[in-house]
């Protein structure tokens, strides 16, 4: 799309692509229904473009994929097997049900928004964001409506310790810093790219920045971490703000192409921001969260980057979007709803394996993209192949004083996880972390692969629960055959020791594929 000229004829423009398409009241499709438009809208772009899709997974593709994806966490062996020898036609919809369920649904999405929420910074060294993790994590499992979290969330106030909702203000400690994270999380857009000027791609001013940082000039902290009392936020009438950058600027609070609301300067601003913001008249909001949930799914949203939403920046598939947006907000805002729409669809559950003439593509969902494990999905897989942490070995932590921030998995997270956030096509990790991975001896690898050897099972039943329990399949025949020779011609009690060492530092393992 051409730039315009004029930032009124922009604002026109992002309006026009991100307002419904849809006329009058949209009628509330379940999700098997909702999965079905998603295939349709993406068939017709494939056909448009005359490329031909990938076909769909096997099923030790899918079980693995999907519950690296809902319960962050690669599937149990007996849970596997069984998969694989159902004949049931419904079962992949049946296990969607079954994880959504699954308390693990809820740590997957705190670990994905926690990481987005509080920031890896030097200033948070000393705050745990465990109080933030356990908030969004019962959130979540309760099914909570993405608008009612998106309230109680940013009108959170009190001590981290009675509400860990708190804990994103303080951990972006700034008027600048949550009008930007505010903006990029809940509505998809780059907003801090006119903080100092014009913004260079659409219509925004720097009046519209300062007007969204004027919903949070009044939100102070009035302890501090590591002097006497807990950390906590209030919203106080006539609190002056600190640490405003040079660029700040003194305007009305405004919402973001809207209107300046009345607001009463001994009342909180943030609950008024809150009604905007997660309104379904709010052309950003549901879009947004589609956009991002869509992404962490397929590995790249419908628009990308996924918090970078403008006219310049369209979506690869305008219908779609503006449908999952609509069903979305028709539904009640119901993430879960959304996750099983999309997971039920034929698009999802392509295989990875490109298909004559897409090898290409990367923007039709033609098959789908590999994934990167998470530092948080990585570490789980880990321990549940290994059989947990091996607490003798694990000596990292020490000198983290804040509580959550010194566990085993969380110091994991640290050393594996990137400053920004990661594409999720793309593998962030180097050589300290592969080094880690192959010598470190946090992991009972050697106590899972020696009890593996003395199951009592023929060789090549351990080769085959091996693979079941590291790789959510079965050996072909060729791979059953080289490990068995490699265990007859070494001492058996390191030989699958060895073997389950080499799995789990394979590229299959660390890829979600």
């Amino acid at each position: 799309m051409k730039r315009l000229a004029k930032s009124a004829a922009v604002s026109l423009v992002f309006l026009a692509l991100v307002r419904p398409v849809f006329a009058g009241a949209t009628e509330a499709l379940d999700a098997a229904a909702l999965a079905r438009d998603i295939d349709r809208l993406v068939q017709q772009r494939l056909d448009a473009e005359q490329v031909k899709p990938s076909p769909r997974a096997a099923d030790a593709e899918f079980i693995r994929r999907v519950y690296l994806d809902i319960a962050g966490v690669i599937a149990p062996a007996e849970k596997v097997a069984a998969f694989l020898d159902s004949n049931d036609a419904n079962k992949r919809s049946k296990l969607i049900d079954e994880l959504l369920a699954d308390p693990k649904y809820g740590r997957r999405q705190a670990d994905i928004w926690s990481a987005l929420l509080f920031p890896r910074t030097s200033d948070n060294k000393r705050l745990s964001a465990e109080p933030l993790h356990q908030w969004l994590e019962k959130n979540f499992n309760d099914n909570k409506p993405w608008d009612k979290l998106a309230t109680d969330l940013l009108t959170a106030s009190g001590e981290q310790e009675a509400n860990g909702a708190v804990t994103f203000f303080i951990a972006n400690n700034s008027v600048d810093k949550v009008t930007d994270e505010v903006c990029r999380l809940f509505l998809g857009v780059q907003l801090q790219c006119a903080q100092c000027h014009n913004h260079p791609f659409t219509g925004w001013k720097r009046e519209e920045y300062w007007g969204m940082a004027a919903f949070f000039m009044k939100v102070n902290s009035p302890k501090k971490v590591g002097k006497q009392g807990p950390p906590a936020i209030a919203e106080t009438p006539n609190v002056r703000p600190k640490n405003l950058p040079e660029s700040a600027k003194t305007v009305p609070a405004k919402f973001l192409m809207g209107e300046a609301p009345k607001l009463n300067p001994r009342d909180p601003y943030r609950p008024t921001f809150a009604a905007w913001l997660t309104s379904p008249d709010n052309p950003f909001f549901a879009r947004a969260v589609v956009n991002r949930t869509w992404g962490q799914l397929f590995g790249r949203g419908l628009v990308n980057p996924i918090d970078n939403m403008h006219d310049g920046n369209p979506p690869s598939h305008p219908e779609l979007l503006a449908e999952l947006t609509e069903q979305f907000k028709a539904n009640g805002f119901d993430v879960k709803y959304l996750v099983r729409a999309i997971c039920n669809s034929e698009a999802y559950q392509r295989t990875s394996k490109p298909a004559d003439g897409n090898e290409a593509d990367a923007v039709l969902f033609s098959h789908m993209n590999i994934k990167a494990l998470s530092a948080e999905q990585l570490f789980d897989s880990l321990a549940q192949v290994a059989g947990g942490v091996n607490k003798a070995e694990d000596k990292r932590g020490k000198g983290i004083k804040a509580a959550g921030n010194n566990t085993p998995r969380a110091q994991f997270v640290n050393f594996f996880a990137t400053q920004d956030e990661p594409e999720p096509t793309e593998y962030s990790a180097g050589i300290p972390q592969a080094l880690r991975l192959m010598n470190s001896g946090q992991f009972n690898v050697n106590a899972a692969g020696l009890q593996f050897a003395r199951s009592g099972q023929t060789p090549a039943q351990i080769v085959e629960k091996m693979y079941l329990t590291a790789l959510a399949r079965r050996p072909s025949a060729a791979e059953t055959a080289r490990v068995e020779e490699y265990v007859r011609n070494n001492e058996q009690k390191t030989a699958y020791s060895d073997v389950l060492w080499a799995l789990l530092n394979s590229s299959e393992f660390t890829l979600n594929h």
